[in-house]
């Protein structure tokens, strides 16, 4: 009988023990989805405008190189967290001649140009970040769409 209390009270101290604790620690942050489109410029010429998708709490790479080139057109680098209602986003851009690093924080929606160069013109970026899932997202992804369909003909 006194065993049986005793290993009754075991167990229950250790659910209330994994209980605490599943309400005192925070819980798993989701990732969020989301899109970019960036534009390079080097010079006021027209470099790079790739489109990508990542999730925050994720570090996104993108390289163009063409077939048998020894060294990549450009090299990208998006590390996007969430902070808030805003994301903060590390972008590294390595180009043959140039290269350039910025951190910054964005809101959803929101488009930024960013000068990396030495000098005003010589390395610039334009930056969208929007939230995958959002009506902004579908209606931007729609145009797109009716874009290409208007085109065709």
């Amino acid at each position: 009988m006194r065993r049986t209390f005793l290993v009754r009270n075991v167990v229950a101290g250790l659910a209330l023990l994994v209980g605490l604790c599943s309400v005192v620690s925070p819980a798993a942050v989701r990732a969020e989805p989301l899109y970019f489109a960036v534009e390079v410029r080097r010079e006021g010429r027209l470099v790079a405008q790739p489109k990508l998708l990542g999730e925050t709490g994720r570090t996104l790479r993108a390289e163009r190189r063409r077939p048998g080139a020894p060294i990549a057109d450009y090299s990208l680098v998006l590390t996007p967290r969430a902070e808030g209602k805003s994301f903060l986003l590390q972008l590294d851009l390595l180009l043959p001649e140039a290269e350039g690093h910025s951190e910054l924080a964005l809101l959803h929606g929101e488009q930024r140009k960013l000068q990396l160069g030495r000098v005003p013109g010589e390395l610039e970026v334009s930056l969208l970040l929007m939230k995958v899932d959002s009506p902004e997202f579908r209606a931007l992804m729609q145009l797109g769409e009716r874009d290409s369909k208007g085109s065709s003909i």
